[in-house]
């Protein structure tokens, strides 16, 4: 653990010593704030929720997560740092886990930074708390998916651009599958059962639950072995490297 805290200070350090997280959390701000007033019609709703805030998180983090997390691995290789931080007297697992908690908590820190739209809806009519809290929980959960992804493909690829869309392209398809368009192609192809399969692999079917204020189990349990595989293969991926 104590790995673990060094990496972590070290990567949040190297974020907000550069531009990049204040760069990153700004224009995060800005395109989500953008997108639930002019696409989403938050006023134009008259509802005291905020559903159309958290229907734009998923494909947000989809292009925003890996571009400020593609870096974490690829600079190391590229710069040819990854050497001697793989010559610390720490297991690799520690390093993964640091810098996946440092990029979860600029993730978090953005997210953070929405509670003026909470406060909008709170001052406009009376929306249910417990369901708001429960979908900034699971959005949370989410991006630490995207996160878990986007670290490994650096890790794999070495390149930040080959990176970014390695992990857009795979993070596109685990999002994209619970579009019902997505679904419904697949079950006029493969059958309801391949169709619902593929549902059940898909951030939007996960998020869902929490955006009505339904806590699942399989929710939690889906975000968690996601965050878990891919840190496992990021893992597996540097300690490839090291041997090579």
């Amino acid at each position: 653990m104590a790995a673990v805290s060094s990496v972590f200070a070290r990567e949040l350090r190297a974020y907000f010593f550069t531009p990049l997280a204040y760069v990153f959390i700004a224009v995060f701000l800005l395109a989500l704030g953008a997108f639930t007033f002019e696409i989403g019609r938050f006023f134009d709703t008259n509802r005291a929720d905020l559903a159309p805030f958290f229907f734009f998180h998923p494909w947000l983090y989809l292009v925003f997560l890996p571009a400020v997390t593609m870096r974490l691995w690829a600079e190391e290789i590229r710069s040819g740092t990854l050497e001697l931080l793989l010559t610390l007297p720490a297991p690799i697992w520690s390093l993964a886990i640091g810098k996946f908690l440092a990029a979860w908590s600029v993730a978090g820190i953005a997210l953070l930074l929405t509670f003026p739209m909470w406060v909008t809806v709170n001052y406009l009519g009376s929306p249910d708390n417990t369901a708001i809290i429960l979908a900034y929980l699971m959005s949370f959960m989410m991006a630490g998916g995207y996160i878990a992804l986007s670290s490994a493909m650096s890790a794999l690829a070495g390149n930040q651009v080959v990176a970014f869309v390695m992990a857009v392209t795979i993070g596109f398809v685990f999002t994209a599958m619970g579009l019902p368009l997505v679904a419904s192609g697949l079950a006029e192809l493969f059958g309801a059962g391949v169709a619902e399969n593929a549902r059940s692999f898909s951030f939007l079917t996960h998020f869902e639950a929490a955006q009505r204020g339904v806590l699942e189990l399989r929710a939690l349990l889906f975000y968690s072995g996601f965050i878990i595989l891919w840190l496992v293969l990021n893992t597996l991926w540097i300690a490839s490297r090291r041997a090579s």
